[in-house]
């Protein structure tokens, strides 16, 4: 298996939001977008008055053959890691009606790959010698037209992440 990195970056939220609405809304997004999305870790700790969330997604999905269905050499995969800081249920008024919403800070870490035989079909050094040759001679330009499909997934489920977030707070409280 080999990993081509295409996307890393951030996405930070501060204030109030309704945070399981905002995880099932991502979780939705990913499956919709036909990603089989896989919880790896959950932690939590609990202090006080509020808890601070560890949370690892990886959501993986089989690149489509032209003309042919799911590939079985190339994996689309989307890691998100949640870091929630300080979550606490808060009563707000929305449209002079009380309800109950969280407040916290909100990190998520988002990295994007290509991965290239998952199923190490491919190895051994004989193998990994002609994988190599194949992926830079023969299908180079397949490859690329791979990892910029990854990299709009990723730029699409950021964009959506960041709208939602951005129509979340502007309500007022």
């Amino acid at each position: 298996m080999e990993k081509d990195r295409v996307y890393k970056g951030k996405v930070k939220h501060s204030g109030i939001f309704d945070f399981k609405a905002f995880y099932d809304f991502l979780y939705d997004y990913l499956m919709d977008s036909h990603y089989d999305v896989f919880e790896k870790k959950y932690g939590e700790i609990k202090k006080a008055e509020s808890k601070n969330l560890d949370i690892f997604w990886e959501a993986k999905k089989p690149m489509a053959s032209i003309g042919k269905g799911p590939s079985k050499y190339f994996v689309a995969q989307i890691q998100v890691r949640y870091t929630v800081l300080g979550l606490q249920k808060v009563k707000v008024k929305r449209d002079n009606e009380e309800v109950s919403m969280d407040s916290a800070t909100l990190e998520l870490d988002f990295t994007a790959d290509l991965i290239k035989d998952p199923e190490n079909k491919w190895d051994g050094p004989f193998y990994k010698f002609l994988r190599n040759l194949y992926d830079k001679y023969i299908i180079k330009s397949r490859i690329e037209d791979y990892e910029m499909e990854v990299y709009q997934d990723v730029s699409e489920v950021i964009n959506a992440v960041k709208a939602y977030l951005s129509i979340e707070g502007r309500w007022n409280f």
